[in-house]
This record gives structure tokens, C-alpha cells and sequence, in this order.
């Protein structure tokens, strides 16, 4: 019993660009596999930047939850499941499916080997929940895998009125525990502003928070004092966070 693997990650066009825990995001240099009508745009898109992104995602006698529909191919003795414990945790992640956007069964991965995700032309982003005071909460559509042993959970914004006036959401994601998280981001880890507060406030005019730490206080509020002042100001309703923290920000949507 036993598997060797050869022209992966160790080919030329393939660099890695992220390694922490069982994680690791892999990217195409070159995408060879074009027609010469595809050639001229992706020679293009590769100077910019844009190239497909695999996680490669190693198994020891430990697990992950993975992304419905993320998964490629898997090598080895793994197994996966639903991640389910009961009805009373399944009727637990329909709830949190239905108000955040996620979906309600996140198949789990154990045991020994190796799994591989779909190639994408998005970022993927390796976090260490210990940088973030084990927790982090992160916007809708985000998630793409983590460790096993990170307990996700739904948690409501502290001021419901102001969300809904804001045209956020009501609730969100939220990762608990020691391990790693991968999000999958519309921006690169290079062009994200990572602010850490200490006692302070950051006011954001627009979701361009993408994760912040569930230390900090999260409300809606009038840009100005009153109703007059944010009219006069032309901004209307900011995110506001308060306390100690870090949160991840993109510097356009």
C-alpha cells in the first residue's frame, strides 16, 4: 500500500505559493492546455497575474471540511463524510445555511492522503486562527476549507435595525478553534490592507471588510451624528468596528 506522485507540484509550471498546516495553495505559472485561439488571451492573462490555483490539502490521521463541490480528486486512504453529528446539528447548519448563504453540508475529509480542489482563477488565502485570537469572522461566499477541529457557527450582527438600513446581511460566519482556514477571495493576499485595532475605531463606507476578528464590536451606523450630517456629508451608512482586532480590507470591491 502506498502512493508516489510525480509531475504535481514538482513540475515547472507549478510553484507553490502558500504552505501552513495540512494546506497548501499551488498555482499554474503557464496554462499550456489552450487551443491557439486561447493562446493570444492567456498569454495576456498570465501577465497579469491571472492563473489558476489549486489547494492541496495533506492528511494525517486528521481532517478538513471542504467547499461542497470543490473537490477534484482524492488519493489514498481517505474517506468522506457529511460532517454531520444529528439532526440536532443538522437542523444547526440548515439554519446557518439559510441566513449566511453558505451551504448547510460541508463534506468532511479524513484519514491518510492527499485532496486536491478544482482549479480556480481566484485567490485563495491561508489564515492561522492563532493570529486572529483563535476566532474570525469572515463575509458571505468566502469560506473554502479548514481544519476539522474549527467549529463554524452563525453569529448576528450587534445592531439588526442599522444592518438591514445598511443593505448588509444579518448574519455571518464565524470560525472557531486552533488550525488553519482557506478563503477563497476575489483580490490577492498582496493588495489586502490588514489593520489591527487596539482599543480604536475603523468606520467603512462599503463591504470592503472581508474578515475581522470577533473581538471587535461590528455595527451600522449614520456616518455623522445625525441624520442631517451624513446628508451633508454625502456618505450615508458606514461599518463600523470597535475594540481590539485585525480585519482583513480590500482596497476596492
Amino acid at each position: 500500500m502506498g502512493f508516489n506522485i510525480s509531475n504535481f507540484t514538482d513540475n515547472d509550471d507549478v510553484r507553490i505559493l502558500d504552505e501552513k498546516g495540512m494546506f497548501k495553495v499551488i498555482e499554474y505559472i503557464r496554462d499550456l492546455s489552450c487551443t491557439p485561439s486561447e493562446a493570444q488571451l492567456k498569454y495576456f492573462m498570465t501577465q497579469q497575474g491571472v492563473r489558476k490555483k489549486q489547494l492541496v490539502i495533506e492528511l494525517d490521521n486528521d481532517g478538513a471540511i471542504l467547499q461542497p463541490g470543490r473537490m477534484q480528486w482524492m488519493l489514498g486512504n481517505v474517506s468522506q463524510t457529511t460532517g454531520l453529528k444529528g439532526v440536532g446539528d443538522a437542523v444547526g447548519k440548515f439554519f446557518q445555511g439559510r441566513v449566511t448563504g453558505e451551504s448547510t453540508i460541508k463534506p468532511e475529509y479524513k484519514g491518510n492522503g492527499i485532496v486536491v480542489t478544482e482549479p480556480t482563477y481566484n485567490h485563495l488565502l491561508l489564515e492561522n486562527l492563532k493570529d486572529w485570537d483563535g476566532s474570525m469572522v469572515i463575509q458571505d461566499g468566502l469560506f473554502y476549507a479548514c481544519d476539522n477541529e474549527i467549529q463554524l457557527k452563525t453569529i448576528a450582527r450587534s445592531n439588526l435595525s442599522s444592518a438591514v438600513a445598511g443593505g448588509e446581511g444579518l448574519f455571518n460566519l464565524c470560525l472557531t478553534g486552533p488550525g488553519i482556514v482557506a478563503l477563497e477571495c476575489d483580490v490577492p493576499r498582496e493588495e489586502l490592507i490588514c489593520i489591527d485595532l487596539f482599543d480604536d475605531v475603523l468606520k467603512v463606507d462599503g463591504s470592503y471588510a472581508i474578515a475581522w476578528s470577533t473581538t471587535l464590536n461590528f455595527t451600522v451606523e449614520r456616518s455623522g451624528k445625525s441624520l442631517l450630517g451624513s446628508a451633508a456629508s454625502g456618505e450615508g451608512l458606514v461599518n463600523v468596528y470597535k475594540g481590539t482586532g485585525r480585519i482583513l480590507l480590500m482596497p476596492q470591491v
